[in-house]
Parts: structure tokens; sequence; C-alpha cells
């Protein structure tokens, strides 16, 4: 069933920029080492692990490409559960699924059957080259992904005074009982609002209507050399025409940049394709889609291929 993914939640919250209240400019931190107190390049920076008992393991970038990744381009199923045997503590992020055209009518049957027999489909799904365990439900018309944490990532409640004998007289269970009751209505998230951020939003309102505000000032440009992430961008240019060289040495003009291999986290604007299957039913992958070759710069006038500097991740 081919689908697109889409992000069925966003956050509205006010976000702020930390500035020097002197100038309003913004204010930089540096990598610096707490060793020695120098500032490190980036390409000096590799992913450390502390172990329990004080012992540094390190993590470079050919030991991170050793390990498994997930780069599928599909959520199969693995059940269908009763949906009251899920416990809503591990719920995390929410997509809405959007069918193609020809995956309407399964699509469809497919919400139909979690309906009537209230059940949700267990599925594993590859996100950012991580394999997750998600959840298909049914909100309104639409099916949700539901990605779930890992059950070794719940906490248990560990409180001694949970175990500590309570004596409740019936008169106290009834009066509680009672005021539940007085309380007692039916859900709408409609009724409720973010007082916080609807306080944020009049107070910062209510400067600029009264003049409380100065332009943003801009930072002067400075020359302090290449950086690391320059010298990572000439490093990477420096093998994109060697690879190029090595392509027009074996007679092939150009190459293709690869194709995305898994589904992005936030696919609010470029939705992710993906294909719903039942890990029974034996259907074939959606091939990852590679962009169009990117055409070559004029080389009659210039003599080599325009270089292009990408922007990183």
């Amino acid at each position: 069933m081919p689908i697109k993914l889409y992000s069925a939640t966003t956050n509205h919250d006010i976000r702020f920029h930390q500035v020097h209240a002197a100038d309003g400019g913004r204010i930089k931190y540096k990598r610096t080492c707490s060793i020695d107190g120098e500032e490190v390049d980036y390409a000096d920076i590799v992913k450390g692990y502390e172990t329990e008992d004080g012992e540094l393991i390190t993590l470079d970038d050919e030991d991170l490409d050793s390990l498994p990744v997930a780069t599928g381009h599909e959520i199969d199923v693995v059940e269908f559960v009763p949906a009251d045997q899920i416990d809503p503590l591990l719920f995390d992020k929410s997509y809405y699924l959007e069918p193609e055209a020809k995956a309407a009518k399964p699509y469809a049957l497919l919400r139909e059957a979690l309906v009537q027999t209230d059940r949700m489909a267990v599925v594993k799904v590859a996100l950012r080259q991580r394999e997750t365990l998600a959840l298909l439900r049914v909100r309104d018309k639409a099916i949700v992904l539901q990605t779930m944490l890992w059950p070794d990532e719940v906490r248990e409640p560990d409180f001694d005074i949970l175990e500590t004998d309570v004596d409740l007289r019936p008169q106290e269970l009834t009066m509680a009982a009672s005021l539940v009751e007085s309380l007692g209505a039916d859900f709408d998230p409609a009724d409720f609002h973010d007082d916080y951020r609807d306080a944020v939003v009049e107070l910062i309102e209510r400067k600029r209507t009264t003049g409380e505000t100065r332009p943003a000032p801009v930072a002067e440009k400075r020359d302090e050399g290449p950086d690391s992430m320059t010298d990572l961008l000439s490093a990477l240019q420096a093998s994109v025409e060697a690879a190029r060289s090595a392509a027009g040495g074996s007679g092939s003009g150009s190459s293709k940049p690869a194709a995305s291999d898994t589904a992005d986290e936030e696919p609010d604007e470029k939705p992710a394709r993906s294909r719903s299957r039942s890990s029974s039913g034996g259907a074939k992958k959606a091939p990852a889609r590679k962009p169009a070759a990117r055409k070559k710069a004029d080389d009659e006038d210039t003599g080599e291929t325009r270089k292009r500097a990408r922007k990183p991740a």
C-alpha cells in the first residue's frame, strides 16, 4: 500500500535567542576541551562513551559506519492487538499516513477493519536509519502511525511509600467519588489553551506597540581564517572532484547523487514515501527515488565542471 508520511503534531512554543543585554548581539558558544581549554575543530571531535568504572570508549566515523542500519521503505505489520492493551505511556510521536490514489481502497479497507475489530496494528518502521516500534491506529478518517518507546525505555515507579498500607474509610471513598462525579465532563481539547504562551505573545505584542524595540544588530564578518567546517567542505569537494575524474576515466560522464534511504523524522514539507504491508504479504520494497542528474556547466567556456559545496547536515 503506497503511502506518504506527514508529522501529525507541531510545536507552538515561543522561541527565544540568548542575546547580550547591552547591545543585543547573539550569544555564541565555542567547542572547547575540558582538559586543556583549547577550542576543538569539528573534524577532531568523535563520539565517546564513559563506562560505569570510568573507562572511556571512543567511536570514530569508521566505527559508526560498521553498525547495522535500517534503510527499508516499508512499514511491516507484525500483529493486530486489542486497543485497550496498549499503555499510552509507550506512545511517542504521531504521523498521518496519506494513501496514494491507487491505494485508496486498501487504505479504507484497513481503516474500517481496525475500527470494526477495535484493534491496532503493531508495526516496525525505519526512521532516520533506526528501526522503531510503532502502531497503526485510526483517527477520524486517517490512519495514524504512532511511534512507540521500547519497553526497556519505560521506567518503573520505585517508591517505597506505594507499598505502605493505607486505611481508607468507606465514607472517605464515597466523598472522593462524589467529588469526581461533580467534576465529570466529556473531554474536548478545544476547551483548553496554553495560558503561558498566550501571555508571552501578549507581552511581546505590547512591547512592540509601545515602541520598546530596537533594530536587531548585524554582527560584523571577521576573517578568522578557515574553520573546521570549511576544511571539511574542502575535503568533500576534493573527494567529489577525484570521484568525477575517476568516473571520467572509465567513460562515465557524471555521477548521480544517492537518494535518501529512510523516512524523515519531520516530513512536513517533503513527505517520505513508504509502503505499508503485512509481514506475511511478501510485498516488494518501494524503490528509493533518485533525483535527476544535475546538468554540467559549459565546459567550452570554463574547461571544468562548476564546483558545488554542499551545506552540512
